[in-house]
């Protein structure tokens, strides 16, 4: 078996692509959340809230045709690789082009314009907007193919189109492949871009923050007074490697990759179960061989949703007890889809390594239906911790945790 780092991380969100910036917001208790005047057309869909990035732009030196292949989802994909490859050391090395360097990464959908274009031409008989790449900007595995051309890996491609644990499910598999010899370096993560779409999903269900003219005081994960979740957007990268690779070149080391989980619920599409989400932690400690002693901090999944909340902190309090520390990032940034298990990854080893762990926002009143635990709110949280926690859980019963240790 092959150990595992983290040697490059990025993220594009709604607080920034960098983690100053991300970090002097979550400090101030800045959301990324706004009201969507521009959704005031869609008459039967309830919320207006919703975490979009403003200021994206792709860089300068892409080419015409680069982005030709790319819609919005791939480009925030693509755009959060460049910057974790940056960061690894490794943009523009030849190493990651002679197949040692594969992909897995994925998200809830590819381009919802695509969608609509094609949508068009079965309802209206007509081909208006459609070309060569259309399908390739909309079909599900859009994010690692198009990660894969634009950097030239050649190594495995790994398609992780799971909704909400698309992220970590990329994460998780692309540690497997490097664990179990098949190559040493993989980027992971995951994407996704906001559309009007992917909330009505959610109100459709009676799921979404209705907060309309208070933006800035939903979600509320975990919180007796929430009312639903806030969808969001935004692209998350991870640079993994063989240890020995990694120490071979002299990279820079952020954190080991020590226990991956997943498992599926195999009883709702949409309604949660304590059992198999606990089960996944459990799958993930004995991956890393450690006990449940061990963990410091749960970076809990946090939709603001009454049964996801309920479930997953009732998961996470049978199995660490009260005292565990919590807290949810998509308070601040809404919920990212097939982003979250990247981005709240990233932010999982960045506290770590910092030993300042970012408390849930808009958490007044914990709701006494979720499970007893340390629900960190106010303020920064000061903890030196060696171990932690990413969950992340979706829809068709999918189930994912990670476990990184401080590397020093």
């Amino acid at each position: 078996m092959k150990r595992v780092v983290v040697t490059g991380m990025a993220g594009i969100t709604s607080l920034g692509s960098d983690w100053a910036s991300i970090e002097a917001n979550f400090v101030a208790g800045r959301s990324g959340i706004r009201r969507m005047d521009e959704w005031d057309r869609f008459t039967e869909l309830n919320t207006r809230l919703a975490g979009p990035i403003d200021d994206f732009a792709v860089p300068a030196h892409w080419t015409r045709k680069q982005l030709r292949s790319m819609g919005r989802v791939s480009r925030l994909a693509v755009g959060a690789a460049e910057q974790a490859l940056q960061d690894a050391g490794l943009l523009g090395n030849p190493i990651i082009r002679d197949g040692r360097m594969g992909v897995a990464c994925g998200s809830s959908t590819g381009s919802t314009d695509e969608i609509k274009a094609f949508g068009n031409m079965l309802l209206n008989s007509v081909a208006d907007g459609l070309n060569a790449n259309s399908y390739v900007r909309m079909m599900p595995h859009t994010t690692a193919a198009n990660i894969s051309i634009f950097f030239g890996l050649t190594g495995r491609l790994i398609p992780t189109s799971s909704a909400c644990t698309s992220g970590s499910q990329g994460i998780g598999y692309a540690y497997e492949s490097i664990k179990f010899g098949r190559l040493p370096l993989m980027l992971a993560g995951g994407a996704e871009e906001l559309c009007p779409t992917e909330a009505m999903v959610f109100d459709a269900l009676y799921a979404t923050s209705l907060k309309n003219d208070a933006p800035h005081t939903s979600p509320r994960p975990y919180d007796s007074g929430r009312d639903g979740l806030v969808i969001g957007e935004g692209g998350g990268m991870l640079v993994l490697e063989e240890l020995e690779h990694a120490l071979a070149r002299g990279a820079h080391i952020h954190a080991e990759i020590v226990g991956f989980g997943s498992n599926a619920d195999g009883q709702h599409t949409t309604r949660p179960e304590v059992g198999t989400m606990r089960r996944a932690m459990e799958l993930a400690l004995e991956d890393a061989g450690i006990g449940a002693d061990a963990i410091g901090y749960v970076n809990g999944h946090g939709t603001a949703t009454e049964q996801g909340d309920i479930a997953e902190t009732l998961a996470t309090s049978e199995l660490f007890g009260k005292h565990m520390p919590i807290s949810s990032q998509k308070s601040f940034l809404g919920h990212t889809l097939g982003a979250c298990g990247a981005l709240e990854s990233w932010f999982s080893i960045e506290m770590m390594n910092r030993d300042r762990y970012v408390p849930t926002l808009n958490l007044d009143e914990v709701d006494p239906r979720c499970g007893e635990l340390d629900y960190l709110s106010g303020g920064f949280r000061v903890m030196h911790n060696d171990y932690v926690m990413n969950n992340n859980f979706a829809f068709g019963g999918v189930n994912t945790s990670l476990i990184f240790r401080r590397w020093s």
